[in-house]
């Protein structure tokens, strides 16, 4: 790959914020928010094998040691500081051991009250901040939470949200709106603490295209998560899985400095950066399914593919196509990192 770097060793964070930015760096960074414990136990059985009996939750402390054990592992350029929305929801365990989300608890206008949000400048959300971002050395730190769309459908339950779009649209709106307000504290306090970007996860789609109608998302959604891309004055990462084709244009010009992470069989990263050039940083897209099924040598055939078609001209971080869930193999996770440190570098 050609480069104006090249030769130049970066550090990890001006690594990831030049490409978060629209440059070119040393090398493509690499990044990964949700890494399981499972995982990492496979990588390293000595260090991470008693974390993962433990469970996968385990992983989602706010000691920076825990995330830079995690990042010298992986190579990672970056370590995260989770401030997610409390959601009323049940909380449950699938057989493979992966939490996920049952029904919500607000149904109605009356359960409104039963949202109840943590300050959002307060010690329950900040109280290791300063020791995170102390012991951070030379990686990027981020702060990992929700705009509100994805904690709304959430709290409601999929169904009572969907019909209640339709019966009661202020309501659904009413409660995007507090969690709009929050996440708009959250990313003012993020920056003004000095954490060097922003991850929001709001999943929009399914594989097959959006969760709602475009236009409802632009009528009853996107004028607040205008309100909190307004308050966001830090590099952002707008994570939403499925096929976002028809709502790009919206996430674009709310101001997102990059999209992850473009789930493959879903949407074609390399035409996607065709069409952005370097204006948007693309963080992705290596197959989760392959991760869990293939072999290395299909992993080193993915990874060449995007360093080929998506890295030239730089705006481009390696990641999974969504996490390194519990079923990824090691190896293969291993063979991801090792291609990518063995074929990344922009040269001169």
């Amino acid at each position: 790959m050609k480069g104006v770097l090249g030769g130049y060793a970066m550090r990890e964070k001006n690594r990831l914020l030049c490409a978060l930015t629209g440059g070119m760096p040393d090398r493509v960074p690499y990044c990964e928010v949700g890494v399981s414990a499972q995982v990492l136990a496979g990588l390293d059985p000595a260090q991470f094998a008693a974390v993962a009996s433990g469970g996968i939750d385990e992983m989602d402390a706010r000691d920076c040691r825990d995330e830079i054990a995690i990042s010298r592992l992986l190579h990672r350029d970056h370590i995260c500081y989770r401030a997610f929305p409390p959601i009323p929801a049940e909380r449950l365990l699938g057989s493979d051991g992966i939490p996920y989300y049952g029904d919500g608890a607000i149904k109605t206008p009356r359960d409104l009250e039963q949202l109840v949000l943590p300050d959002p400048h307060g010690e329950e959300m900040w109280g290791d901040a300063d020791a995170f971002l102390a012991g951070a050395g030379d990686y990027a730190t981020c702060v990992v939470t929700r705009m509100g769309l994805a904690s709304t459908y959430l709290a409601m339950g999929m169904e009572s949200f969907s019909l209640s779009l339709y019966d009661q649209p202020q309501f659904v709106e009413a409660v995007m709106e507090r969690y709009a307000d929050w996440a708009i504290a959250v990313a003012q306090e993020a920056s003004r603490r000095g954490f060097d970007f922003l991850w929001t996860a709001d999943d929009l789609a399914f594989k097959t295209g959006p969760l709602l109608s475009p236009e409802m998302f632009r009528r009853i959604f996107l004028p607040h998560m205008r309100r909190v891309a307004a308050a966001i004055d830090i590099p952002w990462v707008f994570h939403s899985d499925g096929d976002l084709g028809e709502l790009l244009p919206d996430l674009v010009g709310l101001g997102i400095s990059a999209l992850n992470p473009l789930e493959p069989g879903a949407m074609d990263m390399a035409a996607v950066k065709k069409r952005y050039g370097t204006s948007l940083c693309l963080i992705g897209n290596v197959d989760v399914h392959l991760l869990a099924t293939g072999a290395p040598a299909d992993i080193e055939r993915e990874v060449r593919y995007l360093l080929e078609e998506v890295a030239p001209g730089g705006a481009f971080v390696l990641s999974s196509g969504n996490s390194l869930a519990s079923y990824c193999k090691a190896e293969n996770v291993r063979a991801m990192v090792d291609t990518l440190l063995r074929y990344g570098h922009y040269d001169e």
